[in-house]
């Protein structure tokens, strides 16, 4: 679980990275309300990542439902963020409906979360 939790934290970093890229781009760039969404989603997701790592590490969420919480929070991210990026630069979508694909996915990593909490082994 280690391996997946370093993964976890190198990707919020790139995300942390991108998203931060994308405000300072959305701020610069006429017409540009869709970086500056993505990059909210990469922003928020990336710290949600990390949080849920900490949680695990700490025994505070089940290891299994949280390790699929935070992945879906990466995925579902770069979908969403990626999707907009594309449409902003290149005029098209990154393939039909993966914006709300994205979306829905980290909806269910925050469900998951959630999950992840109420089974998690109770310390005594």
């Amino acid at each position: 679980m280690m391996a997946a939790q370093r993964l976890l934290i190198g990707l919020a970093g790139l995300m942390g990275a991108a998203g931060v890229a994308l405000a300072a781009a959305s701020a610069h760039g006429a017409d540009a309300s869709r970086l500056a969404t993505a990059s909210a989603m990469l922003l928020f997701h990336a710290t949600a990542i990390l949080a849920t790592v900490a949680l695990l590490a700490r025994g505070l969420l089940h290891g299994g439902i949280g390790l699929v919480a935070a992945f879906g929070f990466a995925a579902g991210a770069a979908l969403f963020a990626g999707d907009l990026t594309l449409r902003q630069y290149a005029g098209h979508a990154l393939f039909p409906y993966a914006a709300p694909t994205g979306g829905t996915v980290m909806i269910l990593g925050w469900l998951a979360v959630t999950l992840a909490a109420v089974v998690a082994k109770r310390n005594p």
